[in-house]
Formats: C-alpha cells, structure tokens, sequence
C-alpha cells in the first residue's frame, strides 16, 4: 500500500499539519481542495487536509483492524485513494466534497520521516540478531515477514533512541538532565512500571518536569489529555515540533550514559512482544526449529546416512501411500534432538520402482535447501528404507483449511505467499515439482508452510528449461497444465499452472478444485476457454492471479519471478 500511495501526486509523506496547511495556501485553499499525509500519530494511517471558506481541516484517515481505511466514525474503504474517491462523492461527515487535488511541486518526493530512514537497518539488525541467521535465510525472512518485522520494529525501536533510559528512577532521570548542557527542552523517556507506562522528563529553566504516558485500553500512548500515538518515537516527534500541553517542544535528547540503557525491560507489554497475538497473529516462522537450516549445524546432519540406533519413532502414522506410511519420530544426536517425519517403504519385494523411485525422491530432496520447502535429513537403511524429514506437525494445507473455517484470508495469502517463495527457488535452481497441490503443502505452524512430496520432481537442464516425460503416468490431471497433458512437457511454468490450483485450494478452504469432473470434461473445459469460478469471498485480487496462472500458452504465462512479487504485494497491503 505505501508504495502505491507514494506515487500518488497528492501524497507529501510524512509532513505536519502546519506544512499541508502552507501547501494548501501556495495553492490558493479554493474549497474542496485537499492533499494527502501520512499521519504523524497512527502506524500505518494518513490524514487528509482539506480547505474550505479560509480554512484547513484535518481528518485522520485510520487503517482498521479488518486492514480497510475509514475516516473515524465514517465508512469503511479498501484503501485510502477509495476513501478520497468515495468523498469526492459524498461528504459524509467532512466539511464539503473533495473537489480538486493539490498535488505536490514539480522535482519533490514525498517526504520521508526519520523512522523509515532507519527502518531498514533495525529490521536487519533485529533478525541477524534475534534468529541467527544470515545469508539466503536473513533475505527470505525480511521477505516473507515484512509486515510484521515492521510492526514489532515500529512498536519497540524506542529501545535504540538515545534519548530512551529504560527502567531509572525519577531521581536518576533528574542527575542525567542536570548533568551537562542544560538546555531548555533536553528530555529524555524513562519506564515507569512494567504495564507500558512511561515517563517524560523535560528540563524547562533548569526544573525537571515529569509528565506521565499512559496506554489507554487500544494500547495507545499519550500524556494526560493528550494526543494519542501508537508509538513513543511518534511522540517524540509530535512533541518536538510543536509543545501541545507541555511547558515547551522538545529540543536536545539527552544520551544515556555509555549508550547503555537502564534494566532491559523484559517489560514490553505483550502486544509488542508477541506481535499481536490475536486469533490472526502468532509467532513467526523463524521461532520453529526447522526454519534455519540443519545442515547448518550439528555435524551429524552434515552426513546423508542416518544412524538407526539414533532414530526412534512413535506411535501412529502421520500419513500413509502407495510407498508405505510416514510415522513421527525423534532423531538423537550428540549435542541435540529433533522432532521429524520418517517416510517408511513398506517391504514388497516385487516392486523395486518404489524403492527406486524413494531413492530418487531423497536425491532431488538433498539438493535443496530453503526454509519453505521440507528438507532431508538423510536416508536409514534399516529393517525398512526410511527418508528423515523435517517434521510438519499440523499436517497438509487443505485438510487443516478444511478443519479451520476461521483463518483469516491474511492467514491464508501469508501461507500462499510462502509457497510462492519456495517455488521460485525452484525456479531458480532449475527443479520442476510436477506435483505442487494443496494436499503437498504441509504446515509447521499456522503462519509456516513448507512444500513437500518430490516423487515426481526433475531436476532439467539449463538450456532446455523443461522435462519431457516419456508416456502418461498416474498423475494429477486436475493440477496439470495443458501442455503437460497434450505433450508431456513440464517446466517451472506448468508448476506457475500448478500453483493456481493450489492457490483454489487455498482460498476455497481446502475444497477440490473441478468438483465430480472426471479428467477428460477438465481438460474440455480448458481447451474451451473456460476456468474455473472464484471461490466464495476470495479477494479479487487473488482471483485475477489464479487467472494469470491459467493462461493457456505456457510461453506467455508468467514465472515465479513475477507471480511471487504480485502476492507478496497484495499481502504486505492487507498485512500491515
């Protein structure tokens, strides 16, 4: 969404309501003129300015939980340019229509506040950290996890300003105010307790002035009577251009001493620390035990054997197929245990493909290595041919969306995201998957998927850019592109193909896609021109890409390459 807002002539970015007032003056504040603003106290919203009979009025343009835009107490819109549109319209609430834009002088970007400039390096900074990671791992978490980087960023980058001293006393507050320069308007922010009340400290004519900074029940910060913001560095910045109730603007932060700040709090509230561990949000990929790599470390996960005496499974199957059965088990090492998935064949010395056809299986799974496709640990040979897996506990996509009527279509674009990031590195990497379906997608978490199943997959050459298979096999036609079933040609496109299916799965609940059709009135349809209907509510949006995965002639369909960029788009705009 900043990106498209950003490109809009009428948006200044972060400026305050005393510059949107001068802009709309330079313009000659004819009625009905307006600009657009990101607001200075709302993560995530803007605020409209709007002259009318010699006058600026201000109204905040308040992103909603639901992830529409509403001006308060007015109806609700999917984006803030539906918002300008609808009052262009109607009034509704504001002091007239919005007649005429006041776009920004010629050469000016909209302005950036001092946040975004550090952004960038605080989410860096926050995953190297936090997770460990780096490398192809650090890009695909800041990707897949943006939204919620940004909002946990935002919500506890205070922590990093100089001018916040965590836990100190009233007292200490008052000895590091006094001590060196004592400017008029040298501030600094204390915690005052462990529920998210803070303190700001102003020195005015050499006093120390305490004001409280309470959350009201929305988690909101304000002094008393004050503005409300959703974050401490919005404050800071309000207070520093204009005072607002204080005995002055704030003017030079002081430093913490040696930069180090007071008792971490281990306090923040737990709406920072969990990321709003609502029904939607939850903790990220990155805290599962099978997002950073194993072969990373332990040494013994280095080795593609795996020793039988140090495997032990449990009861009851995890799935079963034409191979054998997938049970649970724990795999013991010297300095560590990990929970995984064994595929166990089942002992039929008739059928030597299927053994072959594991082997294979465990040969493609062993060059592959990103956080959102299962890997391989290695292979048993014991009383069985087992494969050790990473283990996916909530099991395959459409029969947890099946059981789960309540995930939100946030939840459900951030897993499909996720795939579409695991199949461009297959892309990438020249792997073609043959078999991408939702029943192939298995889940770590609620927010975590992971594509499996590599019994039909190929590795292709890089000057051929497909694999051509010899005759028909028992495969999925419902998932098929139709050059796979009238040529036996597969690429990463047909898996594009593939992939629109999946995402059908994904928006429908786990439904089959082409209900009671048999595979010769599918392919009917898709020679006719035909395709399959949205499913119920899904986002226009998601539609019209699953549309762009079905287009007919593979040379025209798109990659993973742009499909991946097109949702992440959509899901960073509903994210965030």
């Amino acid at each position: 969404m900043a990106d498209t807002v950003n490109t809009l002539p009428f948006f200044y970015g972060n400026i305050t309501r005393e510059e949107a007032e001068d802009y709309l003056r330079q313009v000659g504040m004819s009625n009905g003129l307006y600009l657009l603003r990101q607001s200075r106290n709302y993560l995530g919203g803007f605020a409209l300015s709007v002259s009318y009979s010699g006058r600026c009025y201000h109204y905040t343009i308040e992103r909603e939980p639901n992830e529409s835009y509403a001006i308060a107490g007015g109806k609700s819109h999917r984006n803030p340019v539906d918002v300008i549109d609808y009052h262009s319209q109607e009034m509704d609430g504001l002091v007239c229509l919005l007649k005429k834009p006041c776009n920004r002088p010629k050469n000016m970007q909209p302005k950036v506040g001092p946040f975004e400039d550090l952004k960038e390096k605080l989410i860096r900074e926050y995953v190297k950290q936090t997770w460990n990671l780096q490398g192809a791992a650090l890009e695909q978490a800041i990707i897949s996890q943006r939204p919620q980087l940004e909002k946990l960023i935002a919500t506890t980058a205070h922590e990093k300003m100089p001018w916040f001293h965590g836990t100190i006393t009233r007292e200490d507050s008052e000895t590091r105010l006094q001590n060196g320069a004592r400017t008029n308007g040298k501030f600094l922010i204390r915690q005052r307790d462990m529920n998210g009340s803070y303190a700001l400290c102003l020195l005015h004519e050499g006093q120390v002035m305490h004001y409280r900074i309470d959350r009201d029940r929305t988690c909101k910060l304000s002094i008393p009577d004050g503005k409300k913001f959703d974050t401490l560095w919005q404050l800071v910045e309000h207070y520093s251009y204009k005072p607002d109730g204080l005995l002055r603007v704030l003017t030079d932060p002081c430093p913490r001493p040696d930069g180090v700040i007071g008792k971490r709090c281990k306090s923040s509230p737990p709406h920072l620390t969990g990321l709003e561990k609502g029904n939607e949000d939850t903790a990220m990929p990155m805290d599962t035990e099978v997002y950073e790599s194993p072969y990373a470390d332990p040494d013994e996960l280095r080795s593609s054997t795996v020793d039988r005496k140090q495997l032990f499974l449990e009861d009851g199957e995890l799935g079963s197929g034409n191979f054998g059965t997938v049970m649970k088990g724990i795999y013991k090492m010297r300095k560590t245990e990990k929970p995984v998935a064994v595929k166990i064949l089942k002992n039929d010395d008739n059928n030597p493909s299927v053994r072959e056809e594991m082997l294979r299986e465990a040969n493609v799974m062993q060059q592959l290595d990103n956080p959102y496709i299962v890997r391989m640990i290695g292979i048993c040979e014991a009383e069985n041919l087992m494969l050790v897996m990473e283990l996916a506990e909530l099991g395959p996509l459409n029969k947890f969306l099946q059981k789960n009527k309540q995930t939100g279509i946030k939840n459900i674009t951030e897993l499909v995201h996720q795939v579409s990031m695991g199949m461009k590195y297959l892309e990438e990497h020249n792997f073609v998957h043959r078999d991408l379906a939702a029943r192939n997608v298995l889940l770590v978490t609620q927010h975590y998927a992971k594509i499996s199943d590599f019994g039909l997959s190929k590795a292709v050459a890089e000057e051929q850019n497909y694999y051509k298979a010899k005759g028909h096999g028992k495969w999925p036609v419902k998932w098929y592109a139709p050059e796979c079933i009238n040529y036996f040609k597969f690429s990463s496109k047909s898996d594009v193909w593939s992939f629109g299916v999946l995402m059908w799965e994904a928006f429908s609940f786990g439904q089959k896609p082409y209900k009671g059709m048999k595979g010769n009135d599918v392919m009917q349809m898709i020679e006719g021109g035909r395709r399959m209907d949205a499913p119920l509510n899904c986002p226009e949006e998601m539609y019209d890409l699953m549309r762009t995965c079905w287009t007919y002639k593979a040379d025209e369909r798109p990659g993973f390459k742009v499909v991946e960029p097109r949702l992440r788009e959509y899901y960073y705009d509903i994210a965030q």
